[in-house]
């Protein structure tokens, strides 16, 4: 028993698991040393902040041995884990466990639709994946831009546009009610925490319909066959920061753009494209295909089959290229753009006088595949 002096509780720690209490220790020192050293960039974390017992969610057991796992299974898809300290907790699995394993570690975790258990596992018999080195062809490799005007979510180089699922949009009117009711109850009280979790479920709903949309998007990818996926470097962080606050002489603040700002900062979040790269990264692996990061430096901007800057503002988005009677979509465009980036056919481009002028070009070598995707395109555009 430890009595607690500012409260003159007395807390009995030989109920809970060593590993657990050795794990909030190694939690809080950890962010300490993150807020006084920072990490291996040098870059430190904010002051820590205290946290309740009702944020520490999920219990870690170190340790752990192939005896904790009882094989009572049912059909298959239930086992049992005895945990020290808690007993036989009978868990239901999403996916059978390797032969010839070695449990090392047990998470379980709080969520606010039930308790979740993850495994750590050494398994020697589970073969290493070697991904052959591909050599990217325009034929085997497809670029993809990042869009968030109206409903589109992707556009691709074989002139597509994804369709996007916006969750967070869709749920803000419900959250925003519940956020409401929420507030307008006392803090420790039964409903309050009644429509906090209710609070809770939306965002997980919110955060699965999000995931899901993403591993749907990523399968169609993969399923056309490509090998090379060239993508945006996209600098997320910078993307979503808030704008500079303005002040005059007296002090006060004046318009900054950042309440339309933080529209597109929404949007930008609930897009999530760093989440959807990794997925489309792990989906693409296992399929044999490598997605890789390019700098977009003027892909927006310049024609692809021609070296003339058009989509200088973000407003243009279409261009009706009148000598060869085509409209060309501006996200279309940069995606072919960013594929060109990938294969080492992109102009060279320099700033002259603050203006971007083409230093070396080999847009010609890829004329004839650029129309042919963007003519197919502008038919579908002219479909009514």
């Amino acid at each position: 028993m430890v009595l607690v002096r500012w409260s003159g509780e007395l807390l009995d720690f030989s109920s809970v698991y060593s590993t657990i209490l050795q794990d909030v220790c190694k939690r809080v020192e950890k962010t300490f040393e993150r807020y006084t050293k920072g990490d291996k960039d040098g870059k430190r974390s904010g002051k820590p902040r205290f946290k309740s017992e009702s944020r520490y969610r999920t219990m870690v057991f170190d340790g752990a041995k192939n005896e904790w796992l009882k094989f009572c299974t049912i059909n298959g898809r239930w086992l049992y884990l005895k945990l020290p300290k808690i007993g036989l907790v009978k868990v239901r699995t999403h996916r059978p466990l390797p032969s010839g394993f070695n449990l090392k570690q047990v998470s379980v975790t709080n969520k606010s639709d039930g308790w979740y258990v993850t495994f750590v596992l050494d398994a020697p018999t589970v073969p290493e994946f070697t991904l052959d080195e591909i050599v990217p062809t325009w034929d085997n490799s497809m670029g993809l831009d990042t869009v968030l005007n109206e409903d589109i979510y992707l556009a691709t180089s074989e002139g597509e546009s994804l369709p996007s699922l916006k969750p967070l949009r869709k749920g803000l009117s419900k959250l925003g009610k519940l956020q409401t009711k929420k507030n307008a109850h006392k803090k420790g009280s039964r409903r309050r925490r009644q429509l906090a979790n209710k609070e809770a479920k939306l965002h997980q709903r919110i955060a699965r319909s999000r995931q899901d949309f993403q591993y749907k998007t990523a399968h169609k990818l993969v399923r056309t066959g490509k090998e090379v996926f060239f993508h945006e470097d996209l600098n997320l962080k910078g993307l979503t920061k808030r704008n500079t606050p303005k002040q005059d002489e007296e002090g006060q603040y004046l318009p900054n753009g950042q309440s339309a700002k933080s529209g597109l900062n929404k949007s930008w979040l609930d897009a999530a494209f760093g989440q959807f790269f990794s997925t489309l990264s792990y989906i693409a692996g296992k399929a044999g295909a490598v997605v890789i990061e390019k700098n977009p430096a003027y892909t927006s901007q310049l024609l692809c089959y021609r070296d003339e800057f058009v989509f200088t503002d973000t407003s243009i988005r279409e261009y009706w290229d009148e000598q060869l009677k085509i409209w060309v979509d501006r996200d279309i465009n940069a995606s072919i753009n960013l594929k060109r980036v990938g294969l080492d056919v992109f102009p060279t481009i320099k700033r002259r006088k603050g203006n971007p002028v083409v230093v070396s070009s080999t847009t010609n070598s890829t004329l004839k595949e650029v129309l042919t995707v963007l003519k197919k395109a502008s038919e579908a555009h002219a479909v009514p």
